[in-house]
């Protein structure tokens, strides 16, 4: 068998994934499947269908090819969430770029936008899309993905869109929706429109956004041409509050919504270790360093809620001669990028940030997160612990606090099931505190 021609068994193949994908993601040491993409990915190859894996086939393709057609008009929207690092971006973007490898409808343009709430996830799904699409498509017409953020350039963007016409685009709300306005990117013939971390795209400051462009592209394809396929949604997260789940639903009244949700967060109970050190402000950045000097981590991600105390932090990291840098929302994109690049190679192994600047942030070998205070809930919680332990590997989340944190600590501890350990730092390692006897 040649070794571009992945093997019959393959679990990918089996969901109904392609051969060509299937080869991309062995390449990369993707062969197994997680759960939720178990799910999503035949629920998206077979809309309409029951979907399981086992109907999926060996990925020779469905039995009734017209029926399949037939299905596609009855697609509800998707909202899926599962923890963080569960690989919910592939569940989604398998599926579609291979459902496009014979586009139904050529002259349109732009068919998958993905809104995502910060740069560096629109980054990460693009890098994703150029990844994915050889496998997709074949030839020398290979379709373009484009990146839609702010900080960049608008006449650049602006002359990518008119010469490439992507077939897909991730970006933020803020830049989508100017060059939608500006009538240089059209959303007329767009049929899948996903919101990934969807939960952060329903929060105050970027729901107006999201929303109008979601107005924009319903209100487009109603007045397209009668034989395109309907406007679909698909939203995921790790986690999708009920406040922001209904403020989703608003956003496509009269239609249906499929929820799938893995409630059972084993990657929080079973691949990370949960610690609390007791630490009131001013001793916090000591506390840090002696943390880091204990474990020395292979990559450690600090947090901190306040923007603004990021730099403070990185400065005094840097004084004592660590490697660190920072990462918040009030640094211009090319700051942002180097301090992500320079995470990633290994050249620094401390990036400190605010929670907004690192949402969806996957970055390989992450072993330690520190919070430098408690997350303001469970879901804040989830979202940072998640950073680590990524694709089957361990991790340990940490956080310091004084006792009004750890008092709040012990609230997510118990609404998520999991248990958090104190521990003290004495001479040098990170230890059990002391039993208090009378």
């Amino acid at each position: 068998m040649k070794p571009t021609d992945p093997a019959p068994s393959n679990p990918f193949i089996r969901l109904g994934v392609s051969p060509p994908l299937a080869e991309i993601l062995s390449l990369r040491n993707i062969r197994e499947p997680a759960e939720i993409q178990k799910t999503v990915i035949p629920r998206l190859l077979f809309p309409g269908d029951e979907a399981s894996p086992e109907r999926a086939g060996g990925g020779s393709g469905r039995q009734n090819p017209a029926a399949d057609e037939e299905r596609r008009d009855a697609r509800a929207n998707l909202l899926f969430s599962s923890p963080t690092g569960t690989g919910k971006t592939l569940a989604y973007l398998l599926p579609l770029l291979q459902r496009f490898h014979r586009p139904s409808n050529p002259q349109a343009a732009l068919r998958i936008l993905i809104l995502a709430p910060t740069y560096e996830l629109a980054s990460q799904i693009k890098r994703e899309l150029d990844a994915l699409l050889p496998g997709a498509f074949s030839g020398a017409s290979l379709p373009h993905a484009a990146l839609l953020i702010g900080s960049v350039p608008l006449n650049r963007q602006i002359e990518s869109l008119k010469k490439h016409r992507p077939l897909a685009a991730a970006g933020n709300p803020a830049r989508v929706l100017q060059l939608v306005k500006m009538k240089k990117l059209s959303l007329k013939g767009l049929e899948y429109l996903i919101l990934d971390e969807g939960d952060r795209l329903m929060a105050e400051e970027l729901f107006p956004e999201t929303a109008e462009i979601c107005r924009l592209a319903q209100v487009r394809r109603e007045s397209g041409p009668d034989e395109v396929q309907p406007l679909r949604f698909i939203a995921c997260s790790a986690t999708f509050s009920e406040k922001n789940r209904n403020r989703l639903f608003s956003l496509s009244p009269g239609t249906e919504w499929e929820i799938i949700a893995q409630k059972e967060n084993d990657i929080l109970k079973k691949s990370i270790k949960h610690w609390a050190f007791f630490a009131c402000g001013r001793e916090k950045i000591s506390a840090l360093r002696s943390f880091i000097a204990a474990v020395k981590p292979a990559k450690a991600l600090v947090f901190s809620s306040r923007a603004g105390q990021v730099g403070q932090i990185v400065s005094k990291l840097q004084y004592h001669h660590l490697a660190a840098a920072g990462l918040s929302g009030d640094m211009d994109k090319r700051a942002r990028k180097s301090a992500i690049d320079a995470f990633r190679r290994g050249s620094v192994n401390i990036l400190v940030a605010s929670d907004l600047a690192a949402r969806g942030l996957d970055i390989e070998g992450i072993s330690h997160i520190i919070a430098l205070d408690t997350a303001d809930s469970a879901e804040a919680y989830v979202h940072r612990a998640g950073r680590t332990a990524r694709a089957g590997k361990r991790g340990v989340m940490a956080t310091f606090g004084d006792e009004e944190e750890l008092t709040a600590l012990a609230g997510i501890e118990k609404k998520l099931g999991i248990v958090i350990y104190p521990k003290v730092l004495y001479r040098g390692r990170v230890c059990e505190p002391e039993p208090i006897t009378e």
